[in-house]
C-alpha cells in the first residue's frame, strides 16, 4: 500500500545523503576545524565509553483480551481485529452533523519524516499537531506508525510487509488516535486516514506546502509557530486541508515542529498551555501496553528482602509472599527506580550532538527540573555559535550523553539519596507520618545494549546499592503484540516509577518527563545523567 500518510522510508543511499546535507548545513561554515574536531570527538567517545484518573475516564479503550495472538510467536502481529476496531470508530460516519461527517473539517499532516528518527520523535510531532487541529476546530487525521528498519523490534526476515507498520492504538490511547474529547468539548474527533480519504477525496483538498509558511518562522518561539498555524487552519474556508512537504533537498525536515525546534528552548514557552490541554490530559496507556505491564508485575515484587541481581535469575519472583510484597500490591512501582541507559545506535547520535553543540531535547529543558546542562565556558570565555563547538563542549556532552559505568552508578546513588531527603523534608511539616513509606529497592534498567558492558554495569549497580531486585527490560516476557510496542511499555514503566533517570538528549526521556509531570510527580523524581 502506498504510504501517503508518511513519507516513505529512505534507502541507505538516501539516508547517507540526508545525513550529509543535514550536517553540512550546520557544520559547513567551519571547514578549517571540522576534520580535526571530528578526530578529537572520536578519541573522546572512546574515552567515555568505559493513575490514569480524572478526565482520562472518558477515553474509549478496546479490550486487549478480545484480540487473539497470532500462532507464530516469531513474527510481528497482524492486528486484524485492532484495525477493524479503528475502522469502526463512531466518528467514522459521514452522516454525523458538523463539524464531523461529510461536511466536517479535517487536517492531514502528510509532511512528517520523523518516523526515520523513531517512535518518540513521531509521538512529539503527533501530539502537537493534534493540539493544532483541536485549536482550529478540525479533526486530526491519524494513521499507522511506519517504522524505520533500524528501530523495528523484529528482524527483517520476519517482516509481514514493507514497510512495517503498527496501529497507533497499539502504542497509546487518547484523542490523537481517535478517543473522544471530554463530554463538554464539541471539537471533532480524530479520524483514520481511510475515512479521511472517503470524506475528503484528493480533488476536494487544499494542500498547504510547508515551504510557504516555515521560512518566516525560522527560529521563531513556539507560541509564534502555534499561533501562526492555528490561525491559518482556523481561517481557511476549505473543509479538507492537507499539509504537504517540499522535496527533501529543499527541506530535509519539513515538519511544522522540526528537529531544530525540538532541540532548542523554543518549545518551552508552550509547556504550560500544552500540559493543561486535553491532548495532554487525555493521553493514556493502550490496553496492549497495559497488558504487558500487568503480565510482568511479578518481576517488580521481591519475594524476599535478600539482594538479587536480575529478575531473570529469580523465577520465584512471580508472586510476592512477604508482608512487604502484599503492601506492594497497591502500587508496586512506588518502589521502583527506573533508569534509561541508551547505547547501541545512540552512540552515533551522541557524537552528532557533540558536533552540533546540541542542548537538551524538548521537555528535558524545563527549568524546574534538576541536572540542567550548562555548556562549559571555553578558555577564551566566548561560547561558540549555534551549530559550532569547542572540544570542551564536545567532551561535556559526551560525558553526559554516553555516561561511563562509574558515572551511572554515582548518579543513581545521588538521585536515590536526594529523593529520600525530599521525602523526609516533605514529611517534616506533616503532623502524621505515613505508616509505611515506600522503599526504593527495585531498580529497572531500560537499555538497548547487548554487550558485556551492560553486565559490568549491572554488577557495579548491585555492589553499590541496596537493591532487592535489579530488573532489565529484556527480562520482561511479552507476547508478539506486546513486543511490538516494547518501546511504549518501557516508557510507561518509566512514567510510573518513583524515580526516573534519563538521557537529556533523548526524545524517549522527554516523553517520559511529560507523562510524569502530567501525573503530578515531583521534579526531584526526574533526573538526567
Amino acid at each position: 500500500m502506498a504510504s501517503r500518510y508518511s513519507t516513505p522510508l529512505l534507502s541507505s543511499t538516501q539516508k547517507q545523503f540526508r545525513l550529509k546535507t543535514t550536517r553540512a548545513s550546520a557544520l559547513g561554515r567551519y571547514p578549517r576545524i571540522k576534520y580535526a574536531i571530528s578526530a578529537l570527538l572520536l578519541l573522546s567517545l572512546f574515552s567515555f565509553m568505559h493513575n490514569e484518573d480524572g478526565v482520562r475516564k472518558f477515553a474509549v479503550y478496546y479490550a486487549a483480551s478480545l484480540f487473539p495472538q497470532p500462532p507464530d510467536e516469531f513474527r510481528p502481529p497482524i492486528y486484524t481485529e485492532l484495525r477493524e476496531w479503528e475502522k469502526n470508530l463512531p466518528q467514522h460516519n459521514p452522516d454525523l452533523p458538523f463539524p464531523e461527517g461529510k461536511d466536517g473539517r479535517y487536517v492531514l499532516f502528510s509532511n512528517s519524516r520523523v518516523n526515520l528518527l523513531g517512535w518518540n520523535n513521531k509521538l512529539n510531532d503527533m501530539l502537537l499537531n493534534t493540539w493544532l487541529a483541536h485549536a482550529s476546530n478540525r479533526a486530526y487525521v491519524f494513521h499507522d506508525f511506519a517504522w524505520a528498519e533500524t528501530h523495528y523490534p523484529w528482524p527483517v526476515s520476519s517482516y509481514r510487509e514493507w514497510h512495517p507498520r503498527t496501529p497507533l492504538n497499539a502504542l497509546f490511547a487518547g484523542p490523537s488516535s481517535g478517543a473522544p474529547w471530554e463530554p463538554t468539548d464539541n471539537a471533532p474527533r480524530a479520524v483514520a486516514l481511510s475515512y479521511f480519504d472517503e470524506v475528503c477525496p484528493e480533488a476536494e483538498r487544499r494542500k498547504i506546502n510547508t515551504r510557504d509558511v516555515k521560512p518566516a518562522l525560522e527560529n521563531a518561539d513556539g507560541r509564534v509557530i502555534f499561533e501562526t498555524w492555528s490561525t491559518l487552519l482556523s481561517e481557511a474556508s476549505e473543509r479538507c486541508i492537507e499539509i504537504v512537504a517540499p522535496s527533501q533537498e529543499e527541506d530535509a525536515w519539513p515538519e511544522v515542529w522540526d528537529m531544530w525546534f525540538w532541540g532548542s528552548e523554543r518549545s518551552i514557552s508552550l509547556w504550560d498551555a500544552f500540559i493543561a490541554s486535553p491532548v495532554s490530559r487525555l493521553l493514556g496507556t493502550s490496553p496492549i501496553v497495559q497488558s504487558a505491564i500487568d503480565d510482568n508485575l511479578g518481576l517488580f515484587i521481591p519475594s524476599t528482602p535478600a539482594p538479587l541481581l536480575s529478575s531473570s535469575l529469580s523465577p520465584s519472583n512471580e508472586h510476592a509472599t512477604s508482608s512487604t510484597g502484599s503492601r506492594r500490591a497497591i502500587d508496586p512501582f512506588a518502589h521502583v527506580f527506573a533508569i534509561h541507559v541508551r547505547r547501541g545506535d545512540f552512540k552515533e547520535a551522541c557524537v552528532e550532538h557533540a558536533q552540533l553543540n546540541s542542548s537538551f531535547y524538548n521537555w528535558n529543558l524545563l527549568p524546574a527540573l534538576p541536572d540542567r546542562y550548562t555548556p562549559p565556558l571555553p578558555p577564551d570565555g566566548i561560547q561558540p555559535a549555534p551549530g559550532a563547538h569547542t572540544l570542551e563542549n564536545a567532551r561535556a556532552i559526551l560525558e553526559r550523553c554516553l555516561p561511563s559505568i562509574d558515572a551511572i552508578v554515582r548518579k543513581v546513588r545521588e538521585a536515590k539519596e536526594d529523593y529520600s531527603r525530599s521525602l523526609q523534608h516533605s514529611r517534616s511539616g506533616q503532623k502524621k507520618k505515613k505508616k509505611h513509606e515506600p522503599e526504593l529497592d527495585v531498580l529497572y534498567v531500560m537499555s538497548n545494549d547487548r554487550t558485556e558492558w551492560l553486565h559490568a554495569l549491572l554488577d557495579d549497580l548491585k555492589e553499590d546499592g541496596n537493591w532487592a531486585l535489579i530488573v532489565v527490560n529484556r527480562d520482561l516476557k511479552m507476547s508478539p503484540q506486546q513486543k511490538d510496542v516494547g518501546v511504549a511499555v518501557d516508557m510507561d514503566i518509566g512514567r510510573r516509577a518513583a524515580v526516573f533517570i534519563g538521557n537529556g538528549w533523548s526524545s524517549f526521556t522527554s516523553n517520559v518527563v511529560h507523562r510524569r509531570l502530567a501525573d503530578g510527580k515531583a521534579p526531584i523524581s526526574i533526573r538526567f545523567w
